[in-house]
């Protein structure tokens, strides 16, 4: 979490600073016009750097994943970005746009033009020709952003029409790569933040050309047939075992991978539930029903299925230094658990005379199955884990004081939480009251994609 809001501020910081160094004079303006062709770059730059990053994170990059802590956080900071692009991008609209009203309506004084001088620069010339075209262009390709963007913000949109319509963002992203190209004052190119700007868009530019080939991803993907499916309908879940006899690189307890069983619907993040084992090469995901893609999943998926599986991503995989670890999964939060605990299970079997780490395993929960409690118990069991299940309509909710109550060395401990990411939030501002130092031993799964 650190250190995404840290790099997250610091893109911020980062360019606003090079464009000081650029406009040294936006703190001497002369008047309100002048303060405005400033404010048109600043925002237009804010805007077109936050926009291109994201467009590098949306390929998921291999290189800043550890570091962010995960895919989960890089698609946190990717969305912030998007956000921030919206927001800064509505505000050089403004800026662009105000004055002409203003003048329209009586508020102010249209300023007269002076010649312009000649230009000598015949790149410069160029440019200077492309301006209208660049204005015209740009504005609606803002419109449709603020459409695109919307779109990916409102959970209640159906997720195979976000896949549809956000793959456009490239396109648009394009044009808007020309409109700051053209208008984006000349002699910035010479300077620091010019020159990152070049970098940034460049890159943004191939990014988006790897979207619209739909080749996101395309090197971590491997073929995959469904071997069974399970239905608990206590839970509302559904377990799919899935082979996958070449390619996958194996994976750690923690890590998800993407699926694609249909084309129309694009690929689906899941928390891959089983633990690798290179003898037998199956992958298990289980999904909840608890969208418009997850409840059709039981009537469309069928044994022997074909299916594509990309990854392994995350970071979340149980490693560090703690001699003991609380692991919280609340619903189907419970998932990277169920893989921690049958990794344990073939780590105990490989490595008989090492100790391993002690664990607490929470699980909270308003639906109930006993078949997969049972399996669970199970499992628990078998990987020397001791488990809780906290089930809200019987127990009441799982709180900071129940679970310190259960487990009483918890300072020595690590918290790993997956589940609603308000309920991980209020633990973790619980157990930082108490005086964990949460930065460093909170470990939560923002498995939240959109």
């Amino acid at each position: 979490m650190r250190h995404f809001k840290l790099a997250f501020w610091g893109i911020i910081a980062l360019l606003t600073a090079l464009w000081l160094l650029a406009e040294p004079s936006v703190f001497q303006a002369a008047d309100f016009l002048a303060l405005r062709g400033l404010m048109v770059q600043y925002s237009g730059i804010v805007a077109m750097a936050a926009m291109s990053i994201a467009m590098v994170l949306a390929l998921r990059p291999r290189w800043p994943e550890r570091w962010l802590g995960g895919l989960d956080k890089m698609y946190r900071l990717h969305k912030w970005l998007g956000i921030t692009a919206l927001v800064v991008a509505v505000a050089h609209w403004l800026w662009g746009k105000a004055p002409k009203w203003a003048v329209a309506w009586g508020l102010m004084e249209r300023r007269p033009r002076g010649a312009r001088p000649p230009l000598e620069n015949p790149i410069q010339q160029f440019l200077m020709t492309q301006r209208g075209t660049a204005e015209g262009l740009g504005e609606y390709a803002f419109y449709a952003a603020v459409v695109l963007i919307a779109i990916a913000l409102v959970a209640y949109v159906p997720y195979r029409l976000f896949y549809k319509t956000h793959r456009l963002m490239a396109v648009v992203y394009l044009a808007l790569v020309f409109h700051a190209v053209v208008l984006i004052s000349f002699g910035y190119w010479t300077t620091p933040v010019g020159l990152v700007m070049a970098v940034l868009m460049a890159a943004g530019t191939y990014a988006s050309a790897v979207v619209l080939f739909r080749r996101v991803g395309a090197a971590r993907q491997v073929q995959g047939r469904i071997a069974s499916l399970h239905y608990y309908p206590g839970v509302k879940a559904l377990e799919t075992e899935i082979e996958v006899p070449q390619g996958w690189p194996g994976h750690k307890p923690g890590q998800f991978a993407f699926a694609t069983s249909d084309q129309t619907e694009g690929a689906h993040p899941y928390t891959i539930a089983s633990a690798w084992n290179e003898r037998d090469r199956r992958i298990t995901f289980i999904t909840k029903e608890i969208g418009d893609h997850t409840r059709r999943l039981r009537e469309r998926l069928k044994v022997g299925q074909q299916v594509t599986i990309e990854g392994p991503y995350g970071c979340f995989d149980f490693d560090d230094n703690r001699p003991r670890q609380i692991w919280i999964g609340a619903g189907i939060g419970i998932t990277p658990f169920i893989a921690a605990l049958k990794h344990r299970v073939l780590e105990r079997r490989a490595h008989s005379d090492q100790q391993s780490v002690d664990v607490d395993l929470f699980h909270s929960t308003t639906d109930y199955d006993d078949r997969a409690i049972a399996k669970l118990h199970s499992d628990a069991e078998a990987a020397g884990v001791r488990l809780h299940v906290v089930l809200s309509s019987r127990d009441g909710r799982l709180t900071g004081d129940r679970i310190r109550e259960l487990v009483p060395d918890w300072r020595e401990a690590s918290i790993w939480f997956c589940g609603p990411t308000g309920f991980g939030e209020a633990l973790q501002r619980d157990f930082a009251r108490q005086g964990m130092a949460v930065d460093e031993h909170f470990h939560q799964e923002l498995f939240d994609m959109r």
